[in-house]
């Protein structure tokens, strides 16, 4: 394609979004793409408004994405979008992406990327059919050390795995176990808005995605345990889940949003015939590598020894510190490469496939917790 930076449109994420805003820092963060339209609130008002605050042309700040969809494809092919950020809540994940797919737009889509495995098999189809990128923002994949733990497993420095822990707490639903806090009105604790699965959806399938993404181990079975702290929460903020990887691997996945005093937690432990390995989200640009003797060594984001993969995730030498916008970015730029090249290979960016186990997770989270035999078989 021509030289110029790609030209990008957002449905969602507008005044008082958390994701909206960090898409929109992360996707021009590297001088690649521009926003140009959206759609970002279900508000009219709200969603003028957030137009007006990103400076954008009035005409191309929309009320609803299937007005989007319609005057965006009637511009000038020198002014049309070249991919699109779906922000929203999960219920609006499939149709939103369908359409623009069908319209030959690039798409980028929070995860989880549908409310059923049935939707994300179909959207698969879709996505398939249409040629174009379709990335979903497991952003933890992003960052440089996470990279660097996935290369050390893959090449073997570990030796065999035999067990992995990831823990994902978060605190912020705490002050609701006593019915305190405003009424239960958050979209993420409405089945109808979310899907069948709270945490696990939210969170814990960033949990298991980051454990595949390091490991290349698929789930083959798993025996979950879900819980309902708050009073009137109808979707889990609790989970705790044993796990079966193919070729004897152990391990287990907590997920919870209800932990007290913790912030974003997000850690995983591997444990090899020759080597440990711990990473933690908060504390994200450094690895730690243990020894059966007793000893560790402590990897840092930036260092010229570390692999090629996570040396061109970093943008600032070691001691400056990155995080969570940058790793986002980091799944930006893939999505940008293959834009430009028009083909996929060798870009580093969770698929479509990723949406798909994704959602098979939380199905078989879903159908272990409510049954009696407990371990499940993973879905497919």
């Amino acid at each position: 394609m021509e030289n110029r930076k790609l030209r990008g449109g957002m449905i969602g994420g507008g005044i008082g979004s958390f994701i909206g805003p960090v898409h929109r820092m992360a996707a021009i963060m590297d001088g690649q793409a521009e926003y140009v339209c959206g759609a970002f609130s279900s508000d009219p008002k709200k969603s003028k408004k957030s137009g007006k605050t990103l400076y954008l042309n009035p005409s191309r700040v929309y009320t609803d994405y299937k007005e989007m969809l319609k005057k965006e494809a009637s511009l000038p092919s020198d002014q049309k979008i070249d991919f699109v950020s779906i922000v929203t809540p999960n219920v609006f994940h499939f149709d939103m992406a369908r359409v623009f797919l069908e319209a030959g737009v690039n798409v980028v889509c929070d995860k989880p990327m549908t409310m059923t495995l049935a939707e994300a098999k179909k959207l698969k189809s879709i996505v398939e059919k249409s040629g174009k990128v379709f990335a979903l923002t497991y952003t933890y994949t992003g960052y440089p050390m996470v990279k660097q733990a996935r290369y050390m497993v893959r090449q073997g420095l570990l030796g065999k795995i035999n067990k992995v822990v990831v823990e994902y707490p978060q605190g912020w639903l705490a002050n609701r176990l006593e019915g305190k806090g405003s009424s239960l009105s958050i979209w993420r604790m409405d089945p109808k808005m979310a899907g069948a699965a709270g945490c696990i959806g939210d969170i814990g399938t960033h949990a298991e995605n980051l454990a595949r993404y390091i490991t290349g181990l698929e789930v083959e079975k798993l025996c979950a345990d879900l819980t309902h702290f708050i009073p009137g929460n109808r979707l889990e903020d609790d989970g705790s889940i044993l796990v079966n990887y193919k070729g004897d691997v152990k391990g287990s996945i907590s997920a919870s949003q209800i932990s007290t005093g913790e912030e974003n937690g997000l850690n995983i432990r591997i444990y090899g015939t020759k080597l440990g390995l711990y990473w933690n989200q908060e504390n994200p640009n450094y690895l730690v590598i243990k020894s059966p003797e007793g000893y560790s060594t402590t990897y840092s984001k930036g260092n010229p020894i570390l692999c090629q993969d996570t040396q061109s995730a970093s943008r600032l030498p070691f001691g400056h510190p990155e995080g969570f916008i940058e790793a986002m970015a980091n799944i930006y730029l893939a999505v940008f490469k293959a834009i430009r090249a028009g083909s996929t290979s060798g870009c580093d960016y969770p698929t479509v496939d990723d949406g798909v186990t994704g959602m098979a997770f939380i199905e078989t989270v879903l159908t272990s917790a409510a049954s009696d035999k407990k371990w499940v078989r993973m879905l497919k």
